[in-house]
């Protein structure tokens, strides 16, 4: 059986470039009915930072990228590190150096055991990838020099390494690889600008398995953005916003969630009083007033019958809402009670 794994360290929130790369194995192993396992990538404790995990653990759940199991510890696993590394120094495949640390027989000579005892990253991910049955490695081209060393670490514990399959990186602006050190977008940053996960996870999967870089698509990760918020049912759209379900009509159109919620904010805050075209403001209240309870098509047809009228409809959004622009005015309608909407354009 299919067997994957994503291993990210635990050194913050997820960016974009390592998130494709669960996508990449998510996908793999769905399309081959196989098992998709989670693993922290936390030997080396200098690079842990408090609640990393649990924030790589929020993201891949807003996401909606599930793991099969996991998550799995390196950290917890440092005696069978240590079993392996015995292991190879029995066999003459590593020596043990003056300051104590482990190091693998060949050109160059990685590191295996550091001098507190603690597996790099080549002898975890080896031991790790074989005693778990990880039958495909996907990760990123950076990791294409691995490959080789891996194999031949893999063969001298005597396991057959596991297929690894190297994809194209996400790069930024300047052509290298998108980090956090580099600036890279995280995704929760991309939750605080109010970018829905449907809109990272479909340009993700666009992308696949990219064989040659990729410079980031700020743009169009922006237009799904708007796509993704159109799909949506009124009371998801309303929830995400965190505004009452009453006031979606006024949210669509949003680009994205912080949007969504200013133009909110327009209805629920009332603006200062306009003085701007009393016969205008005179007519709606007549109209509003004679209406009662409006449903959407009788919104419409107020802001149509204001319109028929000669009515100045730029100056009834800036009395309803305190802009000249912002949601569809019939949608600001629908979204008032008739008691605010009367008193807004009091003058």
């Amino acid at each position: 059986m299919t067997r994957v794994r994503f291993a990210p360290s635990p050194t913050g929130s997820l960016h974009v470039g390592s998130v494709l790369t669960a996508v990449a194995n998510r996908r793999f192993a769905d399309e081959r009915g196989g098992t998709f396992v989670l693993r922290i990538d936390d030997t080396d404790p200098t690079r842990v930072e408090p609640g990393a995990e649990a924030a790589i653990l929020r993201d891949l759940e807003w996401l909606g990228i599930g793991w099969d199991e996991g998550p799995l510890r390196q950290s917890e696993r440092l005696e069978r590190h240590r079993e392996a590394a015995a292991e190879l120094l029995e066999t003459g495949a590593a020596t043990r150096e003056e300051d104590g640390a482990v190091r693998f027989r060949g050109d160059p000579r990685p590191t295996l055991l550091r001098t507190d005892g603690t597996a790099t990253y080549h002898l975890a991910s080896v031991v790790d990838d074989a005693d778990q049955g990880i039958t495909h490695v996907i990760r990123g081209k950076d990791h294409l020099a691995n490959a080789r060393l891996h194999g031949a670490l893999a063969r001298a514990l005597g396991v057959e390494p596991p297929e690894y399959v190297h994809h194209g990186l996400l790069v930024g602006a300047d052509g290298t690889k998108l980090s956090k050190r580099h600036g890279g977008l995280s995704l929760a940053e991309l939750r605080d600008l109010g970018i829905p996960a449907e809109a990272v996870r479909r340009y993700l999967e666009e992308l696949g398995l990219p064989r040659g870089d990729v410079h980031l698509d700020e743009v169009r990760i922006r237009r799904l953005a708007v796509e993704a918020l159109a799909a949506l049912p009124d009371e998801e759209l309303a929830a995400r916003a965190g505004v009452d379900p009453s006031l979606a009509p006024v949210l669509r159109g949003a680009r994205d969630l912080l949007e969504a919620r200013e133009l909110a904010r327009l209805v629920t805050e009332a603006p200062p009083p306009s003085t701007d075209s009393p016969e205008t403001l005179a007519r709606f209240r007549e109209l509003r007033a004679a209406a009662g309870v409006l449903d959407e098509q009788g919104a419409r047809g107020l802001v149509d019958s204001v319109r028929a009228a000669g009515g100045d409809l730029k100056a009834l959004r800036a009395a309803l809402t305190g802009r000249e622009r912002g949601p569809e005015l019939w949608a600001v309608v629908l979204a008032l009670p008739s008691e605010e909407a009367l008193r807004r354009t009091a003058g």
